[in-house]
């Protein structure tokens, strides 16, 4: 395991450890992404949020990094039983430009993680959904049926992001 990786051992997962300190290194020499990303795929599960926090963090600023990673992203990555992993990926999504297929794709990872233990990663499936109907009119219209039946069923952090999705969907 790399330096950089070590920085996110220890402790549990009530804490996001040394990923904030991580992701201000990555953002100050990118040339390590390819690294932290890789944590998401380690055996140790504080190792994998702590990197997807990170990962997260510094493709806020800089998500053309994704870009090369996307492929992994996608058929490796987003299929980790991990909420934490989970709820990042659903973020991370919306940060790369996909194809067609590989869109429809991602509606059913997102769908799977609709029926995720965790409200959180519902939440950002949530978003994640709206994102790819603001950006494929193909699949808008079953995504907006399904963010309209979640947003009258779903948990209180649900409804609230449903509501703001479906106001974002419904402008011109």
């Amino acid at each position: 395991m790399n330096s950089l990786l070590k920085r996110l051992s220890g402790g549990d997962r009530r804490s996001i450890g040394n990923s904030i300190e991580v992701a201000a290194d990555v953002l100050a020499n990118p040339k390590l992404f390819p690294d932290l990303f890789g944590g998401m795929l380690e055996d140790d599960p504080i190792i994998r949020m702590r990197s997807a926090d990170a990962v997260e963090k510094v493709t806020v600023h800089n998500p053309i990094l994704l870009k090369p990673l996307r492929k992994t992203l996608l058929t490796k990555v987003a299929l980790i039983d991990q909420q934490e992993i989970r709820w990042h990926c659903a973020q991370l999504f919306s940060r790369v430009e996909w194809t067609r297929p590989e869109r429809t794709r991602i509606v059913a990872i997102l769908q799977d993680y609709l029926k995720d233990k965790s409200s959180i990663v519902r939440t950002f499936a949530m978003a994640a959904l709206g994102d790819i109907a603001m950006k494929d009119a193909k699949l808008r219209k079953p995504i907006v049926k399904q963010l309209t039946d979640l947003t009258e069923t779903g948990t209180p952090a649900m409804k609230a992001r449903g509501k703001k999705l479906l106001t974002r969907l419904s402008a011109p």
